[in-house]
């Protein structure tokens, strides 16, 4: 080894050792947010590790120290430091063969530790399509394993583990870690602390609605601590797993009911209520020592394409930008949140230039970093995606992201080429080592502050102690229990009496379970229901007539009904022609009862997973009163915050 390298070698190790222990001083002297140690601040724009007293794994970041441990870099290390790159297989070293042959076609490595060798990689990201998540245990022991590797490699600067688990529509990791109600639903139960009545509501029952300004203040507190409460939970799951960052909370607020990709995903329309409720899952997340992301900015909202196989283009003004889509992101900004995500959009009133969100300098530094003054981590959507590459080839997309102002480059389709073309950039001065510098610095302070540099919280996590915990799985039940909202009930039809035992025809579309461990939905709401007393049986579509008769009630799940035929209405249809009352669920938009004929009764339950189906069937029974409110208007039908509950 030569002099340098070795002198180098040594710097490095003194100043990760230097890092390390100033995060240990600090946190056993307990400066906390906003101390006198240049830690963050809430509203300044700097992240934050939740409100005082919350104590979570997190540390003040030694600035100095660390601006020690990036000088003792080498170019390499400091641009791998930039890459958060997906890697196929469930073990660090031996993936199935499978697995192994495809690292070996997309990244010239077999291995993921071989990948995070190669590339100096500042993060992994895990998939359920890539192996990463078959359960808790496996998924502790590649994380572990994966920050081994880091800590021998290089620098030794530690990976930061991240995945999608927003819940309800997207989750990577499944049972039996706890799956927790998805973001509209949380904005369905947000909207029940409000008081009031909503004015053309189609059917009977007291409703719970209320105007979109009239909101009770104790109750709409309590309302977003559950939402905090559920990001407490999936955070604190997740870091026992190894795993401190979390793609999540969706800060989009969903104006369009067409929108192909955000939909549920968002807590809602109201851009005051999200930003409410991305506020609360911010602390929540960040309250139990993983990092939260606010995504899709600058707002992905009102988008008619799906950026992973086309680039949208956001139609709103300046104006209505400020009104409706900034609120959540401002919000976020102000709790203190470690991330946020760029969207693949072109928003033309933002930036005329036509090129997207992500590659846009106005938008991420003139908007993101000067206007609402985030100091954070700014992390690109995945840049395998279309709406990112149909302007400009996969070597330039990174060069100009980093141009415009990101730190973390996500999964490019061509890991290889996307590294050496940072390295050509900056060899050609298109970009500055200090550039380069200047994200790896904030990269290693979210690191720090998320207790990274700290051996014992690299450790394979307390899994059986923590993830799938009755107690996790009963609140995950609470949460869920005020989310379930009943649209229609003009005959009273619910709800049904279970002491009369009565015969109950489930049927409709079973979509895929998101993690891949729940449903099918008919399945489980049948279930559900013969244990709450009913007599109830699941039946496929092609059945559902026939086996009809006989039954007081037919629910039929429905999911994303498009406007005109399709073969859902002809189900809803055809066994309302049988004259067997009907119950519509419509488990994913709640946009489909307009598409649809009226029914005997309508419920939303905005996710299709398991702990939603639960808490259908106790509405349906009358276990518990509906209590959830649309956080979304169903144009021609329904207005924001309408619900019914049993009077």
């Amino acid at each position: 080894m030569s002099y340098q390298a070795s002198r180098r070698s040594l710097l490095t190790a003194a100043a990760l050792a230097a890092v390390s222990a100033a995060g240990v001083a600090s946190y056993a002297a307990g400066r906390g947010p906003g101390g006198e140690d240049g830690g963050p601040r809430p509203g300044d724009g700097r992240p934050d590790d939740g409100r005082p007293g919350d104590r979570p794994p997190g540390r003040a970041p030694d600035r100095a120290a660390l601006r020690r441990l990036v000088a003792g870099m080498t170019l390499e290390e400091k641009v791998g430091q930039l890459f958060v790159s997906r890697a196929y297989g469930h073990s660090a070293t031996d993936p199935d063969p499978a697995d192994a042959e495809q690292n070996q076609k997309l990244f010239g490595v077999r291995t993921a530790a071989e990948l995070v060798s190669r590339y100096h990689l500042g993060g992994i990201i895990y998939f359920s399509w890539a192996h990463n998540t078959r359960d808790p245990q496996q998924i502790a022991e590649l994380s572990a394993a994966l920050q081994r590797v880091a800590a021998g490699a290089g620098s030794g600067v530690p990976l930061l583990l991240s995945t999608d688990q927003e819940h309800g529509a997207v989750a990577r990791i499944g049972k039996p870690a706890t799956l927790l109600p998805g973001a509209m639903a949380l904005g369905a139960r947000h909207g029940a602390g409000a008081t009031g009545g909503t004015g053309g509501a189609s059917g009977a029952g007291s409703s719970t609605g209320s105007s979109p300004g009239s909101t009770d203040t104790g109750s709409d507190s309590a309302a977003t601590a559950e939402a905090r409460r559920a990001a407490r939970i999936a955070g604190a799951e997740l870091a026992a797993m190894g795993i401190r960052q979390d793609y999540a909370p969706v800060a989009d607020v969903n104006v369009n009911p067409a929108n192909p990709v955000i939909g549920v995903r968002s807590f809602g329309s109201d851009p005051q209520a999200v930003a409410a409720l991305v506020a609360a899952q911010v602390r929540g997340y960040q309250g139990a020592g993983v990092a939260a992301t606010a995504k899709h900015f600058p707002g992905h909202g009102d988008t008619e394409t799906d950026s992973h196989v086309g680039l949208p283009v956001m139609r709103h003004s300046r104006a209505q930008w400020e009104e409706l889509d900034e609120p959540p992101f401002r919000a976020a900004v102000e709790a203190g949140v470690d991330a946020v995500m760029t969207a693949h959009i072109v928003f033309p009133a933002l930036d005329p230039s036509g090129d997207p969100a992500t590659l846009s300098r106005p938008i991420v530094t003139g908007i993101l970093r000067e206007r609402l003054g985030f100091r954070g981590v700014v992390v690109t959507d995945a840049l395998d995606m279309a709406g990112v590459r149909q302007k400009y080839g996969d070597d330039r997309v990174p060069v100009l992201a980093l141009k415009a102002g990101c730190d973390q480059l996500l999964n490019p389709p061509d890991l290889g080429l996307a590294h050496r073309s940072v390295l050509a950039a900056v060899e050609a001065g298109e970009l500055t080592r200090a550039r380069i510098e200047e994200s790896v610095l904030r990269i290693l302070e979210l690191k720090a502050r998320r207790g990274l540099f700290d051996a014992a919280h690299t450790a394979a996590g307390r899994t059986d102690a923590l993830v799938g915990i009755p107690a996790h799985l009963t609140a995950a039940d609470e949460i869920a229990a005020g989310t379930t909202t009943l649209l229609a009930n003009p005959v009273k039809l619910l709800p049904l009496d279970p002491a009369a035992a009565p015969r109950v025809l489930v049927t409709g579309t079973d979509p895929a379970s998101p993690s891949g461990t729940t449903g099918p939905p008919t399945a489980v709401l049948a279930r559900e229901l013969t244990a709450l007393g009913c007599r109830a049986t699941a039946a496929a579509p092609a059945r559902a007539v026939a086996a009809a008769p006989g039954n007081a009630a037919v629910l039929v799940c429905t999911y994303n009904v498009p406007e005109g035929d399709d073969p859902q209405r002809t189900l809803v249809e055809e066994v309302l022609a049988t004259g067997v009352p009907v119950v519509l669920v419509a488990i994913r938009n709640p946009y489909d009862p307009a598409r649809l004929p009226a029914c005997a009764a309508e419920l939303a339950t905005y996710t299709w997973t398991d702990v939603e189906m639960r808490a259908a069937a106790r509405v349906v029974t009358g276990a518990v009163r509906p209590t959830g409110r649309l956080p979304v208007p169903v144009p021609g039908r329904y207005p924001l915050g309408h619900g019914l509950s049993y009077g």
